[in-house]
């Protein structure tokens, strides 16, 4: 759950690991969100899997919250079993389906009755487009956060009072939510812009009526007690 005390200032998007940034081309991000270590993980299990030997190899990718002091972990799980002999550019599109697979069926969790009433976490504005970041920035040669043009604490903040906190405005859509600048803008609206081309290159896997991919795990989608832990990504 975002709050206006989570806001840093631009320049430092690209050093911190936490916080929240405005940029002028995704709107708000979450670096939490946007780290990517959970698809460096699916990759991991990916490349362990390729080089297994095995006719076909199974991947597991859940995202999940800590409640209950922290004792109690629940999530939504997918597992996927995978044929060997993936070429790099299908591993990129396998993970990717997988990971907004489970995003939606993680913020429909948080949006859900009761987790509504103590949380404004589901599909709040910055949450899909920071998972979507965060696999850019692990397939990238580059870090591509500074083209994204983060803007300046005092403007972030400037939104963030105008519009109010981000966690009121929903989106269930991998596209950025746009927030104008109040002090220069006539049409003071948030808005669905487009994703920069370089967050287009990959297209999510969707071959399912091949043997190549099987979705042997879709029971796992159902929300289930993980055990205890901090991290809210990759389980």
């Amino acid at each position: 759950m975002s709050k206006r005390s989570d806001i840093i200032d631009g320049n430092r998007a690209v050093t911190e690991k936490y916080g929240l940034v405005y940029t002028e081309l995704l709107g708000w991000i979450d670096l939490g969100h946007a780290q990517g270590n959970d698809i460096r993980h699916l990759f991991s299990q990916i490349s362990q899997g390729e080089a297994s030997g095995e006719e076909y190899y199974t991947i597991r990718y859940s995202q999940g919250m800590t409640g209950l002091l922290r004792q109690i972990r629940v999530g939504s799980v997918l597992t996927w079993q995978i044929r060997s002999g993936r070429d790099y550019f299908e591993r990129q599109r396998i993970a990717l389906a997988m990971m907004m697979a489970v995003t939606h069926q993680f913020e429909s969790f948080q949006a859900s009755f009761p987790n509504k009433l103590v949380t404004d976490s589901g599909f709040s504005g910055e949450d899909l487009v920071s998972n979507l970041l965060g696999f850019y920035r692990v397939i990238s040669n580059y870090d591509p956060l500074l083209m994204l043009r983060p803007v300046s604490k005092e403007d972030a903040l400037a939104r963030w009072d105008y519009y109010g906190k981000i966690g009121n405005w929903k989106n269930k859509k991998f596209q950025p939510l746009l927030f104008p600048d109040p002090k220069k803008s006539i049409h003071r609206q948030p808005f669905l812009g487009e994703l920069p081309e370089f967050m287009k290159r990959v297209v999510p896997y969707n071959n399912f009526f091949s043997d190549d991919v099987i979705r042997s795990g879709e029971n796992d989608k159902k929300f289930m007690v993980l055990g205890a832990g901090s991290n809210r990504m990759g389980l």
